[in-house]
């Protein structure tokens, strides 16, 4: 099995890259964020994925191990394939795709080429205890949402006052964050 590549950068194709490992060229499919980080001539170490058919192999590529490893849960959900894990991981980063599925946001990964509505329905209850908790609540790309830290003690310190993570999420919108926890909390409970 082959765990990774490095070498360098030979040739860009659309979604996959050659890369030169001292004189052998490997073909390697990437997600569309990858490869946008990716130039001719990089020397880059590239996390594979060795996919083996009866009729062909072939290797998937991450710039980072936290990108591989989702890519290989995505894969144990009946009805997701290598391509279709791609095109799920092609949406955006991989802590947004994971936060999506912690989520529990269906109507995100339905937007992956190739993942209708029960396919993403049935990554989000094969995964969603697997992926951990999210960091944030929404998606990171909308205005209004912010990102709250999954370490944050006041989101931890409402979600045990019984809050939920959307709750939670929300009453700390807007609260100044170089407040100390106790106050951060205090005004987020003045605004229920």
């Amino acid at each position: 099995m082959i765990a990774h590549l490095q070498g360098t950068i030979a040739e860009k194709f659309a979604n996959s890259v050659i890369i030169d490992v001292h004189g052998v060229g490997y073909e390697v499919a990437l997600t569309a964020p990858d490869f946008d980080k990716l130039y001719l001539n990089d020397e880059v170490k590239l996390y594979t994925y060795h996919h083996v058919r009866e009729q062909s192999e072939e290797l998937f590529g991450f710039t980072s191990l936290e990108g591989k490893k989702i890519f290989e849960l995505l894969i144990t959900v009946q009805g997701i394939g290598p391509k279709n894990a791609m095109s799920v991981l092609s949406l955006a980063s991989y802590e947004e795709v994971r936060n999506a599925i912690a989520n529990a946001d269906a109507a995100y990964l339905t937007k992956a080429n190739g993942v209708g509505k029960k396919a993403a329905e049935r990554i989000i209850v094969d995964l969603r205890e697997k992926v951990g908790l999210p960091t944030y609540y929404g998606r990171k790309s909308d205005p209004e949402t912010q990102t709250i830290a999954a370490n944050d003690e006041a989101l931890e310190a409402l979600m045990a006052l019984g809050f939920q993570l959307a709750d939670a999420t929300k009453a700390l919108e807007g609260v100044d964050q170089s407040l100390s926890v106790e106050e951060r909390i205090r005004e987020a409970l003045k605004k229920r």
